[in-house]
């Protein structure tokens, strides 16, 4: 089981990094990423410090870790500077925190990161247009299908307008503390709840967290070239 959106308390989760992996471990996880709020002025020493976690443990459970961050409430313009810096700072993968209706994101910010070819995955993107699900399927930005109490409200909406203009989806926990890791089970039903037929949900939940994998594992190979 993979989950490409977690917080530890570098911002705003409970667990420090080795604390949430080790609970991702013992939830079944194959792969997990750590993705903590940053802007600007975070961005540089949440990395450095997840990069050190995250090494150490991957090492010594066997469990896949990647690195990353949530550009979380940073003015639209200046979504591609920062997952640009963010990339080369080392982040294996960025996340933008989407226009969730439960929060006053900045209109705009969805459009500014399925455009951005330095963004992986649109977080809660909420009442997503059909030209940013279109942008999205273009620039390969996956779209997140939210198991967050309050980002969830809007997950019906996103996998139908992800189905219709071929835009790739994953489901996340967003987890905060360690009863929001995902098991097998509620993963499934988040993605049933949000209106995926069984054909659609398989695609999701198996075949989705592998083609994101091979970017991202990619994208490590080239940067070793």
């Amino acid at each position: 089981m993979a989950d490409f959106h977690t917080h530890t308390f570098l911002s705003d989760g409970v667990l420090s990094p080795c604390e949430l992996i080790r609970t991702g471990v013992a939830c079944g996880y194959g792969q997990i990423a750590l993705t903590d709020h940053v802007g600007a002025g975070s961005m540089e020493r949440v990395l450095k410090e997840l990069k050190a976690d995250c090494q150490l443990a991957a090492k010594a459970w066997g469990i896949k870790t990647w690195v990353g961050v949530e550009l979380t409430h940073v003015p639209a313009q200046a979504v591609p500077f920062l997952a640009a810096q963010a990339k080369s700072l080392g982040a294996d993968l960025v996340l933008v925190h989407g226009e969730t209706i439960t929060e006053p994101v900045e209109t705009g910010t969805n459009r500014a990161a399925v455009s951005c070819p330095d963004v992986d995955i649109l977080a809660h993107p909420g009442l997503i247009t059909p030209e940013e699900t279109r942008l999205a399927a273009e620039n390969g930005v996956f779209l997140e299908i939210s198991a967050r109490r309050g980002h969830a409200y809007a997950n019906g909406h996103v996998a139908r307008m992800a189905l219709e203009a071929g835009a790739e989806l994953i489901i996340n926990s967003d987890s905060h503390e360690p009863r929001d890791l995902l098991t097998a089970e509620f993963r499934r039903q988040v993605g049933i709840g949000a209106g995926l037929s069984a054909t659609e949900l398989e695609k999701v939940l198996a075949e989705a967290p592998r083609k994101l994998c091979w970017k991202l594992e990619g994208r490590k190979k080239a940067n070793y070239v």
